[in-house]
């Protein structure tokens, strides 16, 4: 009885040991939260979103911050947000722990960035001329050779390039949706709202300037994507106080003919729109970390 006793206590000795070692070395293998932030490397979207270059931020001191649970563009920023959200071509909705965005050192210089030339003289001959670049990711409305004002956007991806070349706006349609793709919970046609079409290709599928989410890269099959937060509201329940409107504004100044213009809301076909000169290839990617 007592060498049965005797054994049970050493086997438990035993199992105790081997249970505080695998519990040491699993402590010492899993990060802890004083490590450095990285991209998660199972983040299939890659949402590092330091890692893109922008030639007209090669002159910009910035550094990288990790999103930390519990931050958001409003808690880091206040009220200066709108220009972070600018710089990095991303909306809120697509802000999230453990993706890593890009700060300046400097507010003053995301207040005041802007890729594009305040003068563009290829749109002096014209009364309105839109230029999207496609390496910035950016947009801009001139007015005679004159910016007037510009916005981030979301062209096409790898594979799914947004069509190079000089086009006209040729229709407009303001409760736009897609014919071809989905929601990501796939239970409605994406919309398209303030959708200004530019292009028609010879495969028949038709390119639009249109509100959509900005992920901070290239995301889409073709079309170029504006902010709109209203949409997101209405479509994903976020965000709740909507600001930006990019695609609201492009709308009303390259669509809508003047203020007795009355829009059906419904598909029109337009004369004489606005050029849409769409230059670059995609912008490139640093090296993972």
């Amino acid at each position: 009885m007592r060498y049965s006793n005797m054994q049970r206590s050493h086997r438990f000795v035993l199992v105790l040991f081997f249970t505080m070692l695998l519990v040491g070395f699993t402590v010492l293998r899993t990060p802890t939260e004083t490590d450095e932030p990285a991209a998660s490397p199972t983040d299939k979207a890659m949402e590092d979103l330091s890692r893109i270059e922008y030639p007209s931020m090669a002159g910009m001191r910035w550094h990288p911050h990790f999103v930390k649970p519990n931050e958001t563009l409003e808690s880091l920023f206040g009220s200066d947000w709108v220009w972070i959200a600018r710089l990095n071509r991303v909306d809120r909705r697509h802000v999230y722990p453990g993706m890593t965005i890009k700060v300046p050192d400097r507010m003053a210089d995301a207040r005041s960035y802007c890729p594009l030339p305040a003068v563009y003289e290829p749109a002096r001959q014209h009364t309105k001329y839109i230029l999207v670049d496609i390496t910035e990711q950016w947009l801009g409305a001139y007015e005679r050779g004159r910016l007037v004002f510009s916005a981030p956007a979301a062209t096409g991806k790898a594979g799914t390039e947004t069509p190079i070349g000089l086009f006209r706006i040729s229709a407009r349609h303001l409760t736009h949706t897609s014919s071809l793709y989905k929601t990501q919970d796939e239970t409605e046609q994406y919309p398209m709202d303030n959708a200004i079409r530019f292009h028609i290709g010879d495969d028949n599928v038709s390119y639009w300037l249109h509100a959509r989410d900005l992920p901070g890269r290239p995301a889409s099959h073709g079309c170029i994507g504006l902010f709109d937060e209203e949409m997101q509201l209405r479509v994903y329940g976020f965000p709740e106080k909507p600001v930006l409107l990019d695609s609201q504004k492009l709308y009303r100044w390259a669509a809508v003919i003047d203020y007795e213009d009355e829009d059906s809301g419904e598909a029109e076909e337009i004369e004489d729109g606005p050029v849409v000169e769409v230059r670059g290839p995609l912008p490139k990617y640093k090296s993972g970390r």
